[in-house]
């Protein structure tokens, strides 16, 4: 029914004279996203609005789908074309487009119009009146209601002209690559994938770090890791996930330290080598998925100590969030599902039983200094036999 596909974007608009190094990034996230749908598609920018027009057959569905995983989309916009724009054929187009799209045609409408094309002999009040008219004659039962209509009518006279009556709404933010990239420490839980998403949205661009503790954790844990990377690189396009084993480190702090700062000494030497592996791949901060008090480790004091051992930013987006927040948009991202399979990460196996809340950095000094010499090549052997995984390809 539709020949092509009317993108719109919101933020990208106010960037001034940088805004077509945000439409050129923007343009090349959506010929990626459509690249494997079957189908040819022309990705075009014209004014302050972007076009994927279809040559040939094509799946509605599939592309509608795909745009909405691409951030910097406010909205798209299935519209039909108008090749010759002759008042005339906009009128009966714009008609035609009615009767395709509405087996009753009984309902309240609004006409919308946008004049991009200075020289057109009507301007876009007039399109507005004389193409409500025109729907009113050749369907009797239709209405105008300027206020509150039950369908909106837009058109737009560019080079040529565009009739569409919905917006479907996109994943706005920013486009990839505009913001730089960023380490995520992706786990197997919930708020972990949700945290890459929301800085990813942000036009950041993902890479991740997982921290595996074979026999402690299964091949399955580290899957389940696998898969939610693959599910977030639907909107963030590829991911490279460093796997690190850390199962000697962890074992180490295990039997020298006071288990009851065992979470958050972990925690730290889990930063120091997420750093590491940033600097190395010119990421410009770490991503965590962590929020005030959820846990022993996330309150005040322990992110305080867990930020000491960091150079680089740490961006917390879920920081003020709620679990119930979390998790809704888990759900929309379709994450949820995975990250609640029973396959516990290093993190849960190794937890204290009474785990200090309020950790103080000369205690964790004290104890780090039991740790200087040994643990530093541990941590050198982790970081030289990274795994690295590329998903979403």
């Amino acid at each position: 029914m539709y020949q092509a596909f009317l993108v719109k974007y919101a933020e990208i608009g106010i960037k001034g004279k940088n805004r077509y190094k945000f439409e050129n990034a923007l343009c090349q996230q959506m010929e990626r996203t459509l690249k494997p749908l079957d189908g040819e598609f022309v990705v075009e920018r014209q004014q302050g609005r972007i076009f994927v027009e279809a040559k040939g057959d094509f799946d509605e569905e599939d592309v509608i789908e795909a745009l909405q995983h691409v951030f910097g989309i406010s909205g798209i916009c299935p519209v039909n074309v108008i090749e010759d724009k002759t008042w005339e054929n906009v009128a009966k187009g714009v008609g035609d487009f009615v009767e395709q799209q509405y087996d009753k045609l009984d309902f309240t409408f609004k006409v919308e119009s946008k004049r991009s094309d200075k020289h057109y002999p009507m301007t876009s009040p007039e399109v507005c009146v004389e193409t409500g008219a025109y729907l009113l004659d050749r369907f009797p039962e239709l209405r105008v209601d300027v206020h509150k209509p039950e369908v909106r009518i837009w058109v737009e006279i560019r080079e040529k002209a565009y009739v569409y009556s919905k917006v479907i709404k996109g994943a706005g933010g920013m486009p990839l690559g505009t913001n730089g990239s960023a380490m995520l420490l992706l786990s197997g839980g919930i708020d972990s994938p949700v945290a890459g998403y929301m800085i990813a949205k942000r036009g950041v661009f993902i890479d991740a770090v997982y921290f595996h503790a074979p026999p402690y954790t299964s091949e399955r844990a580290k899957q389940k890791v696998v898969d939610l990377a693959e599910l977030v690189s639907k909107y963030t396009g590829p991911i490279r996930l460093h796997v690190v084993n850390f199962t000697d480190i962890q074992m180490y702090i295990y039997e020298t330290c006071p288990h009851e700062e065992l979470t958050i000494l972990m925690r730290r030497y889990m930063m120091r080598i997420a750093e590491t592996l940033a600097k190395k791949n010119d990421c410009l901060g770490l991503i965590t998925g962590e929020s005030i008090g959820q846990v022993a480790s996330q309150t005040m004091q322990s992110l305080a100590a867990t930020n000491e051992v960091c150079t680089l930013p740490v961006y917390r987006p879920l920081i003020g969030f709620d679990k119930q927040e979390i998790v809704e948009l888990s759900e929309k991202i379709n994450t949820y599902e995975t990250s609640i399979q029973p396959y516990e990460d290093c993190c849960t196996i190794f937890v204290a039983k009474h785990p200090v809340t309020k950790p103080e950095l000369k205690m964790l000094h004290r104890s780090e200094e039991k740790l200087v010499g040994k643990i530093d090549e541990m941590v050198k052997t982790a970081l030289d036999t990274v795994e690295i995984i590329t998903v979403g390809e």
